[in-house]
């Protein structure tokens, strides 16, 4: 696994990130879109590569529901589609890429046979990253005749708004392959996390799984409804987590002694009789009959855009009050 690079220093203000001016994005699904989107507010040229009839109406409507959230990241904006275009031939699309970002779906040998035709086509400079949520880099670079080239640069969705980037080298991938994806997201606004070694689901991922597990248990047994279970969680580890993760926040509960103290007196404690009572749910039909009932009765008054737009207007105001993105309302009256 290659050594971990340090992040340089880069600039946030809506350019293209260093020398990387265009940018291929393989898929044109959720995940594409936004990638398309961010990548577009930062300057940079964009083409979409993605066979399925009707796609190019189908980003740029993606496009028009997510410009508003650019908007007040304090990103430009005004004609952001000028830069954009769309290419089904794989080949072709990355032919002149400083970036291929693939965003296929979550299938080894559909990847595996996407990116041996990118290795062919890119060009010798662009940097190849894929942002599947699962699959590891080693992988999906088994057939490639350089897999030092290739790396997971995986989002948390949605990648034009949240700004984790899980960039996780395979076992050939080079130092500087990682260096230079640091850097690229860096320049994007967003906190790359290089993982120290490659695990199925990564670490977001395997975090999110776990607690859902737990709450697919807590819901199925009728300890909590799904409305309740939320707002449980929006009220406490939520907000507890978006200032201080969970070993922070342990260490801080250990008092004076820090997270020492707090495993010998309250971790032990956890690990003998809380973690074995942890749930083991199935997603069998009536377990998925009652989270779909209860998910149109909680949620069925929106649909899932103004509830999404929603979301994200919440998550761009705590990002503010945390200083994780500039507050253009300030910029407006500067």
């Amino acid at each position: 696994m290659p050594s971990v690079p340090e992040p340089t220093a880069s600039s946030l203000s809506g350019t293209a990130p260093d020398s990387r001016k265009r940018a291929a994005i393989v898929g044109g699904g959720v995940i594409g879109v936004s990638w398309a989107a961010l990548f577009l507010a930062h300057g940079m040229e964009v083409v979409v590569s993605d066979p399925r009839p009707g796609i190019e109406e189908t980003v740029r409507a993606g496009l028009a529901e997510i410009t508003p959230t650019l908007d007040e990241l304090g990103l430009p904006t005004e004609h952001l589609t000028d830069r954009l275009a769309f290419e089904a031939d794989l080949a072709t699309a990355v032919a002149d890429a400083d970036v291929v970002q693939e965003n296929g779906p979550e299938r080894l040998d559909l990847k595996q046979e996407i990116w041996r035709t990118v290795e062919e086509a890119a060009p010798a400079h662009a940097l190849l990253a894929t942002s599947t949520s699962s699959i590891p880099a080693t992988a999906i670079a088994a057939g490639l005749s350089q897999p030092e080239r290739l790396i997971v640069g995986h989002p948390f969705n949605p990648p034009h708004l949240v700004p984790l980037v899980e960039v996780v080298p395979g076992e050939k991938t080079s130092p500087e392959v990682v260096r230079e994806a640091v850097d690229f997201y860096t320049a994007l606004g967003k906190k790359p996390q290089v993982l120290h070694k490659e695990i199925p689901g990564f670490v977001a991922n395997r975090l999110q799984s776990a607690l859902f597990r737990e709450c697919v248990h807590l819901v199925a047994e009728g300890v909590v409804t799904e409305e309740e279970l939320d707002e449980i969680v929006t009220s406490s580890i939520g907000l507890r987590w978006a200032v201080a993760g969970p070993f922070r926040t342990f260490h801080l509960g250990g008092g004076p002694e820090g997270l020492p103290h707090f495993i010998e007196h309250l971790g032990r404690a956890m690990a003998d009789h809380m973690w074995p009572a942890l749930g083991n749910p199935t997603l069998d039909d009536t377990t998925v009959t009652l989270l779909a009932d209860q998910a149109r009765d909680t949620f069925g008054d929106g649909t899932v855009a103004e509830l999404a737009a929603a979301r994200d207007r919440a998550q761009i105001a705590l990002m503010r009050a945390l200083g994780e993105t500039p507050d253009r309302r300030d910029a407006d009256h500067a």
